[in-house]
C-alpha cells in the first residue's frame, strides 16, 4: 500500500474520533522521497552559487540595478523555456486551471524575489561576493519560522531535533555577525558603503526567507515546481518594471544602462539562467523536505559563492591572513549550522502535524485530499498523454535560444581578472550535478 492510500485509509477512520489529537494520522516522510529532497536542495546549492557570478560585473561601474534587471530578463527566459521543453504547456495549464488561487502567491513570491536579487548585486557591489552570500544566507532563520508558524513544521519533533535546529540557528546568527563586523573592518575605507553592503544582504535574506511562504503553499496542495515557476516570472518582470519607473532617472535611465552594458548582457542572462535551474531544484527539495530544511541545506551555495569569489575573481586577495581565516572560520560556522538543522530527521509526530496543514489548504479552496497526497507523493498522472504537443511548444525555446543568440553576437570577456582552470573546474562540477540530479528526479519523479 502506498503511503497517500495509508494516509487516506486513515484519515476517514479517523473522522469519527472526537480528540483533535487523532484527527489526522502519522505520515511518515518516505526515505526514498526525502533522500531525492535533499539531493536536490545540495544541487540546488551548487548552482544558485554559480548564479551570482556574473553579478561581480558590478565591478566594471554599471548600475547595480541594471545588472539585476538582466538577471531577471534571463530569469524569464529560462523559467518559461524548461518548464516548456520539460513537461509542455498544456501540463502547465491544466495544473494552474485545478489551483488558480495559487496564481496570486506566485506573482507575489516572484515580486519578492525580484527586490531580494536586487538587493543582493547592491550587497556584492558593496562588500563583496563572499561575504554578501553568508550574508543573505539568513533566509535559514525567517524560513524556519514561517514553516513552524504557518505550516506546521518541527511540530511535535523530538527534543534533539529541535536542539539542532535551535542550535544550527545560533551557528548561523553568529556567523552572520562574525562576518558583518570583518566587512566593515575589510572595507574600512568605505565604512558607510560597508554597513549599506550588510544591510542589503540582510535584507535580502529576509525576504528569500518570506518568499518560501507561497512556494510552500503550493506543494502542500500538490502543484508541480514546474508549472508554479512559469507564473513566477509575471511577478518578477512586473517588480522590476516597477521599480525601473519609481528609481531616478527611470526607464529612460535603464534603457542608456542597457545600451552601455550591451556587450556584456549575455553573461547576466546566462546568469539568471543558471539561477532557474538552482531554483527548479530548489522547489522540489522544497516540496519533499518542507522549509525547514530545504532552506538550510540549498545554502550551501555560500561554499560556492566563497569559492567563485576566492578562486575565481580573487576576492582576499590583498587581505591579511588573519582576516581570510575569519571568513573561513565565519563560513564553516554557518554550514556547521545549517548541517545541525537538515540532520533534524522529520518525526512521526511532527509529520502527522504536517498533515493538518495539508487537510487545512485542502479544505480553504476545496481540493481533494486524495489527490493532493497522490501528487505530492510520485508522478502526477497525465491526462494529456500520448498526444503530440502543439507548435506553440516549440516556439517558445526557439525564441529563447534566439535571444540569447542575439546577445552573444558582439558579446565581450568582463574586464575582470578571472582564473580560468578554477571557473573551467567549477563548471565542469556544475555539469556533473546537474546531470545526476537530474537523471534522479526524471528517474523518481518524471518531473512530478
Amino acid at each position: 500500500m502506498q503511503p497517500y492510500q495509508r494516509s487516506k485509509l486513515l484519515i476517514s477512520n479517523s473522522v469519527a474520533t472526537p480528540e483533535p489529537a487523532r484527527s489526522l494520522p502519522a505520515f511518515p516522510v518516505p526515505q526514498v522521497r526525502y533522500r531525492l529532497g535533499t539531493l536536490c536542495a545540495f544541487a540546488a546549492g551548487a548552482w544558485l552559487g554559480a548564479a551570482e557570478a556574473p553579478a561581480r560585473l558590478v565591478a566594471s561601474g554599471f548600475r547595480p540595478f541594471a545588472i539585476s534587471f538582466c538577471m531577471v530578463l534571463g530569469v524569464f527566459l529560462a523559467r518559461w523555456t524548461l518548464p516548456v521543453a520539460m513537461k509542455g504547456t498544456e501540463s502547465v495549464v491544466r495544473d494552474l486551471r485545478q489551483r488558480p488561487h495559487l496564481i496570486v502567491w506566485a506573482i507575489l513570491a516572484g515580486a519578492l524575489w525580484a527586490v531580494a536579487n536586487t538587493l543582493t548585486i547592491f550587497a556584492i557591489r558593496d562588500v563583496g561576493l563572499a561575504i554578501a552570500f553568508p550574508l543573505w544566507n539568513t533566509n535559514t532563520l525567517v524560513g524556519i519560522f514561517w514553516g513552524w508558524a504557518l505550516f506546521h513544521e518541527l511540530r511535535g519533533a523530538s527534543a534533539a531535533s529541535w536542539a539542532k535546529v535551535l542550535g544550527g540557528a545560533g551557528a548561523i546568527v553568529l556567523g552572520s555577525v562574525l562576518l558583518s563586523a570583518l566587512s566593515i573592518h575589510t572595507f574600512a575605507g568605505t565604512p558607510g558603503r560597508a554597513l549599506n553592503g550588510v544591510v542589503a544582504a540582510l535584507g535580502a535574506g529576509l525576504l528569500w526567507g518570506t518568499m518560501y511562504v507561497p512556494y510552500r503553499k503550493a506543494y502542500l496542495t500538490g502543484m508541480n515546481p514546474l508549472s508554479f515557476v512559469t507564473v513566477f516570472t509575471f511577478g518578477e518582470i512586473g517588480t522590476m518594471l516597477c521599480l525601473a519607473a519609481t528609481l531616478p532617472g527611470g526607464f529612460r535611465s535603464l534603457w542608456l544602462d542597457l545600451h552601455a552594458m550591451r556587450p556584456w548582457i549575455f553573461w547576466l542572462l546566462l546568469g539568471g539562467f543558471c539561477w532557474v535551474i538552482g531554483d527548479l531544484f530548489q522547489q522540489y527539495a522544497t516540496k519533499y523536505v518542507g522549509i525547514s530544511r530545504a532552506i538550510p541545506l540549498s545554502n550551501t551555495n555560500q561554499l560556492w559563492g566563497l569559492a567563485w569569489g576566492v578562486l575565481v575573481f580573487g576576492e582576499f586577495a590583498h587581505a591579511q591572513g588573519s582576516a581570510r581565516l575569519l571568513a573561513l572560520a565565519a563560513s564553516g560556522v554557518m554550514i556547521v549550522g545549517a548541517m545541525l538543522i537538515a540532520g533534524a530527521s522529520v518525526s512521526v509526530a511532527e509529520s502527522a502535524s504536517c498533515m493538518k496543514a495539508v487537510q487545512r489548504e485542502c479544505s480553504r479552496y476545496s481540493l481533494d485530499l486524495a489527490k493532493t497526497l497522490r501528487a505530492q507523493d510520485g508522478p502526477e498522472s497525465d491526462s494529456g498523454g500520448g498526444r503530440g504537443r502543439p507548435w506553440w511548444d516549440f516556439v517558445i525555446p526557439i525564441a529563447a535560444v534566439g535571444v540569447f543568440a542575439w546577445f552573444a553576437v558582439g558579446v565581450r570577456i568582463p574586464r575582470l581578472t578571472i582564473q580560468i582552470p578554477f571557473a573551467l573546474g567549477l563548471i565542469a562540477v556544475l555539469v556533473a550535478v546537474l546531470a545526476v540530479c537530474g537523471w534522479m528526479l526524471w528517474k523518481k519523479t518524471r518531473f512530478a
